[in-house]
């Protein structure tokens, strides 16, 4: 075990800190219900079947997808239930991440183009504007695509109601949608400064019986066809093992064709926490046995999410204690940072400290507090300090051992504290 005694150990940044969310981003997100309801309105009957309806949906998203509509978003009932829940929800874990991360790494510039694929009810584009107000003065294109015309059209609206919200009487709003109907491989005129995919995946590759690795580099290549040497990849999926499975291979992708991964990882080695070991149809039969089959994923408690989404959760019987998302976000590099992340230069990499990024819920120990983290050693078992706040999403600086460390027996993690 590797005790830190001379250096302390460095708060870099968290991932869902929530001061960094607007406050007018938390009004919006308070009364999202209200929004909904100007335009997608339910009478009293409707609203005591809401719960139901919520349930439902649930079940055909997850265990009863194979009977699930392609365009099951066209249907009024379920566009009513998923933008209720699922959109607000996605909301709350998506405008707590886009306010945390450093999008400066986009370089995003008035009048570029961007691409949110899988949008329908253009829940990205929404979290974007409300989590980052210095990007609302830009003169953006939006190029949304999805399959169902209706969730787009329902989503230009709530998006029109949400800036109308969120900008004073003197300004006007800069952002310009184009709705696309389309999906993954549809043609776009124009490249993207930035483009994004929240949960479009998960989705994708549900019925799919071919291996993970074999898709990520498939969709790695349909995704980068969007864009050119300037363009940043931000995809953002459910944190479930298997779509972090494919979030790790897809960081491989970016990783081989040059690119800086700016979130969430500290190094750009091989990763310590990509689901290899994890039984299911599309893992390898022959994993390498040194694997530690933990999966990269990050969580918040909800005790800051809008009471009423909360009490509608618990009314449709799928109450949540935290919201948990794997994800990648990957930039151009610098000609002197290729293939390193934007964390950790060339520079740090030889200094005495590395960078652990906490990816794990507290682990009780025998006597302390640890939290399983990735970082360029490998997984490490990361024991803070006495008194020291720890969070999932964390980025500690810590020093380096100065000795061979010892190993956690159960994960075969280095252990430092």
């Amino acid at each position: 075990m590797i005790k830190n005694e001379t250096t302390a150990d460095i708060l870099k940044e968290s991932l869902f800190n929530p001061k960094k969310l607007p406050k007018e981003a938390e009004e919006v997100l308070k009364d999202f219900d209200t929004i909904i309801q100007g335009l997608l309105p339910l009478n009293s009957k409707q609203f005591s079947k809401l719960p139901d309806d919520i349930r439902e949906l649930s079940h055909q998203l997850t265990d009863e997808r194979d009977t699930r509509r392609t365009a099951y978003m066209n249907e009024k009932v379920t566009l009513s239930a998923y933008t209720r829940y699922f959109m607000w929800w996605n909301l709350v874990r998506l405008t707590r991440l886009f306010s945390n991360i450093d999008l400066s790494k986009a370089d995003i510039k008035d009048g570029d183009a961007c691409i949110d694929l899988g949008s329908g009810p253009l829940t990205a584009v929404i979290a974007l504007w409300l989590s980052r107000p210095e990007l609302r003065a830009l003169n953006l294109t939006w190029y949304c695509v999805d399959i169902s015309p209706t969730a787009l059209s329902l989503g230009e609206d709530l998006f029109l109601s949400v800036s109308a919200r969120t900008l004073s009487e003197e300004m006007e709003n800069k952002w310009k949608i184009i709705r696309v109907k389309g999906q993954l491989g549809t043609s776009i005129k124009r490249k993207a400064k930035l483009l994004i995919c929240a949960n479009m995946f998960n989705e994708v590759f549900q019925s799919e019986s071919r291996p993970l690795d074999f898709l990520a580099k498939k969709y790695s290549e349909d995704l980068t066809r969007y864009g050119d040497k300037k363009t940043s990849y931000l995809v953002i999926e459910p944190g479930i093992p298997r779509s972090a499975r494919f979030i790790s291979l897809l960081r491989d992708t970016f990783i081989r064709k040059d690119m800086s991964i700016t979130a969430p990882c500290s190094h750009c080695e091989t990763c310590p926490m990509d689901g290899r070991l994890l039984k299911g149809p599309h893992m390898n039969k022959t994993a390498d046995s040194n694997r530690t089959g933990k999966w990269c994923n990050f969580a918040f408690p909800v005790k800051n999410a809008p009471e009423k989404l909360q009490k509608l959760s618990a009314a449709a019987k799928i109450p949540k204690e935290r919201v948990v998302l794997s994800f990648v976000f990957a930039t151009p590099a610098a000609e002197e940072n290729k293939g390193l992340v934007k964390n950790e230069s060339a520079a740090q990499k030889s200094d005495k400290t590395v960078l652990l990024r906490i990816a794990s819920d507290p682990i009780r120990l025998s006597e302390k507090i640890g939290f399983y983290a990735c970082s360029r050693l490998g997984l490490v078992l990361y024991i803070p300090k006495k008194g020291q706040l720890t969070f999932s999403g964390d980025l500690v600086e810590v020093s380096l051992p100065k000795r061979e460390p010892k190993k956690d027996f159960k994960s075969g993690a280095i252990i430092i504290e």
